[in-house]
Parts: structure tokens; sequence; C-alpha cells
């Protein structure tokens, strides 16, 4: 018996062996005969029949839609994205560059230290302070994050001296007490209003809508949300997660004015502001919000992104980041309202060049979401890849969250936050300043003629006056 399995094994390691020896050798025949059989089929077959035809066909519709618009037909549904934002391409950053200094003034030492530190609400009771204009984007946990990763962020703001948003799921605990500067987001939900929580909290966030769902609430069934969660929100065993559209029948802006004025007295005082989708009639929601008596007003631009919002929604609605926090800027500033009312941004942020420029334009911090996503997960997302989507290993119902290393995460959200930083610090010095706050519009020009005209800044083809924005 041992000499058969002996001649067995030696058979099938000589068949092994030689295959390996076929393929080092022939590879490049093999490779052509492939190559030589695809293009005959693709270059003779009817166009009808050829699968080239794809192409075409996907130049035209898009990817994006084409799987959208299958997962409608096998489903019969509204869609979620599960992430990610619209799929057109909305005028953004990219064509906006800042001016060096390099004659006169003169760029700053690198050695020399810059102040980037923002006061949020400053005319509050008790403004927030943190060191750097990076915030970490209302992002929930349960309806969106795993616990796992909101403690690696919240731990991650408390290191870098900035502010975590708890978006409108369940407040842990454990992540209260990791943070260092809270922002409650006060949504429509039955959840979240303990008052312990709001007199914790830093800053609160009235939530009356968002970019990428405007102002719409969802319902979530008991089987798409379990666990922790539930215990967390105080939801019964077969009871639906519903956020709101309202926060009470036939609301006014009175009642909301009444809710803010409320809060305010509970919390002790800290800002108390609103956070809305950037639209159409922004200049009359401000007013609306100034109406109300807000700290800070918190806008969405149309290339925001969230775990599961409509397709529609995400597509169809909205008015893009760069246009919202000009007109934002411009309406405060008409308003006298600038220094006054801190004006927080968000919405298709991605790196430290876009958070710059928005805060050039005039929003005193910004809000990161997806950026913050992709940074704390890492490497950390190769537990998910290559066969499922590397958000599965940090959404509260992925399959991988288990898996995730909070102390890693910290790390990875934290040198981001840092990085980025460092990134803005040596951008103000090669523009000559020693401030945040020395930034303003006359440090910019764009090589597109209807951004800088819109904006307000010189067009880099022409030559450059000394333009009062």
């Amino acid at each position: 018996m041992a000499n058969i399995l002996f001649y067995l094994t030696f058979a099938m390691m000589s068949l092994l062996f030689v295959v390996l020896i076929f393929m080092l050798v022939g590879w490049r025949w093999i490779m052509k005969l492939i190559v030589k059989k695809a293009g005959k089929i693709i270059l003779t077959d009817s166009y009808q029949e050829n699968i080239i035809e794809l192409m075409p066909g996907l130049r035209h519709m898009g990817i994006q839609n084409m799987l959208e618009n299958s997962l409608r037909a096998e489903t019969g549904a509204v869609l979620f994205r599960p992430l990610g934002g619209s799929s057109k391409n909305w005028p953004h950053l990219d064509p906006i560059t800042f001016i060096p200094a390099q004659t006169s003034p003169f760029p700053i030492d690198g050695e020399e230290e810059v102040d980037v530190a923002v006061t949020i609400g400053p005319n509050a009771k008790k403004p927030m302070e943190i060191k750097i204009p990076l915030m970490i984007s209302a992002m929930a946990f349960g309806i969106a994050l795993s616990e796992q990763a909101r403690l690696s962020l919240a731990e991650a703001a408390q290191k870098t001296g900035t502010a975590i948003n708890s978006g409108e799921g369940g407040i842990l605990p454990d992540e209260l007490n990791a943070a260092g500067k809270y922002i409650l987001q006060f949504s429509k939900t039955e959840w979240a209003k303990d008052e312990n929580v709001i007199r914790r909290a830093d800053m609160i966030e009235i939530k009356l809508g968002q970019g990428a769902l405007a102002g719409m609430g969802k319902k979530i069934p008991p089987e798409s949300l379990k666990g922790r969660a539930r215990e967390v929100m105080g939801l019964k065993e077969n009871e639906e997660a519903i956020i709101y559209e309202h926060f009470c029948e036939n609301q006014t802006l009175v009642d909301l004015k009444l809710l803010l004025e409320e809060l305010r007295v509970i919390s002790g005082g800290v800002p108390i502001g609103v956070k809305i989708g950037a639209g159409g009639k922004i200049e009359e929601d401000i007013d609306h919000l100034l109406f109300m008596g807000v700290d800070f007003i918190a806008i969405d631009g149309g290339q925001a992104a969230m775990h599961g919002a409509p397709p529609i929604l995400f597509d169809d609605f909205g008015i893009p980041t760069l246009h919202a926090v000009v007109r934002a800027a411009n309406h405060l500033e008409k308003r006298n309202m600038k220094g006054k009312i801190s004006l927080i941004v968000s919405g298709g942020l991605l790196v430290p060049g876009h958070f710059l420029k928005v805060l050039a334009l005039g929003a005193d911090a910004v809000y990161l979401g997806s950026s913050m996503l992709f940074a704390l997960a890492h490497d950390q997302v190769l537990n998910a890849l290559p066969f499922e989507p590397p958000t599965q290993a940090i959404w509260y119902d992925g399959k991988f969250k288990d898996q995730f290393k909070v102390e890693d995460g910290v790390k990875a959200a934290e040198k981001f936050l840092t990085a980025s930083t460092e990134e803005i610090k040596m951008a103000l010095r090669a523009m000559g300043k020693r401030s945040l706050k020395e930034l303003s519009r006359k440090d910019l020009v764009s090589y597109d003629e209807l951004t800088a005209k819109m904006i307000g800044i010189p067009f880099s083809f022409e030559p450059w006056e000394d333009k009062q924005v």
C-alpha cells in the first residue's frame, strides 16, 4: 500500500513538473493562440453578436447607470447606494489654484509654526475650540458604521484635537468617553435625545437635511438593524428604526426656533446650529436659519455621499459644493454675519487641496466623510477584498467588521488628519501666511474663465489685478 501511494505521489509531482515546464517554455505560444482565437471572434462576428458591442453601449449608458438599472429590474424596489455620491460630474474645485508667494511677499520658513486653530460659534456662550479646521462628519453608529469604526474615529479626533459628529444613529457610551470634542447631531428620531448627552456635547447640530438625501427620512426594518445598535437606540424587538421628515406635526420655523432655544438652555450655551443640503434657494434657507438664531450653519453640497440614499436624491437634487460655499459666504457677508456665525462645508471634499480651497472661499471649517472612511479602513479593506467591497470592513452589518482592529484604525485616521493638516500648513507657508485667518479668495485664481468670473477671482489667462473679493 505504501509503495502504491509513493508511486501515485511521484506520478502527480512529475505531471505537475511537466505542466510547469510547458507553461514556462510555451506561455508565449499559449498567449498568442488565445489572442488569435479571441481576436478572430471579435473582428469577424457581426456587430449584433459581437461582445465588444458592450463598449459603445456602456459609453452611452455608463457602467454605474447600467448596474443600477439592472438592479432596479431585478428587485422592483427603490435602490439605496451603499457608499459614493452622485454619478454625474459636478463642477468642483479643481480649476482653482493658489497664488504662491515668491518675490513679494516671500514664503514662510518651513520650521515656522502656522496657526490653523478654529473657533466654531464665536458668539455662543461656550464656543467650540478645535486645533485644526478638519472635523469628522456625521457617520452614524448602527445606521452606517460599526462600533469598531466609530471608536477608531472618536479616538483619532481626540488625538488630533478636532471634533467628531455623532450622526443620527445611536450614541455609544464608549465613544463619548473616547472622543475629545463631541458634536451631537439632533435628528428627527426618537433616540439620541438624552439630556445627559445634550449636556455632554460641545456643539449641537440640528439636522434638517443633507446633500445626499435632501430633507427626507427613512425606515430601517428590524432584520436590517440587529445587535447592540437596537439596544443603544432603545428599539423594541420588532420595531422599525424610523428617521422622520419632521420634528413635529405641522412643523414651522417658529417650532424650530423654540427647539434651538431649548437646546441652548439644556446644553448650557454650546454652539447650536443647523445642517442642510445645499439647494437652489440657499440664500432663503440661510435667512430662515438666521431667524432661528443659529450659531453655525453646516452646508452639504451636491457631491455629498452617505450610507444608503436613493440615486434620484443623489443625482438630481442640490447644487455643487463649490457653488454652495461661494453663495453661502457671500450671503452671510451681505447680512453682516461673516465672522459671527460659523460656516461649515462638506460634500466631495477628498484631499487637502479641496479642504483648503473651501476654507479660502469662506468656510470656517470642513466636515470630512468619505475621505475619512477610506483613510480609516486603509489596509484593513484587505480583509474584504477581492470578493467583497471594501466597505464590508467598516459597515455596521459588514461581513468583516469583527476583524477590524480599532488600534490600527485609530493610527490610520490620526495619521491622515495629521498629514492633511501638515499639507495645509505647507500650502499656507507657500502663500506667505502664518495663520489660517489670513487666507481669503484673494489667494486664488482659476484657469476656467466662467469659474473665475462667478467666484470673483482672477482668470489665469489675464494679467492679475488686486480684485476686492
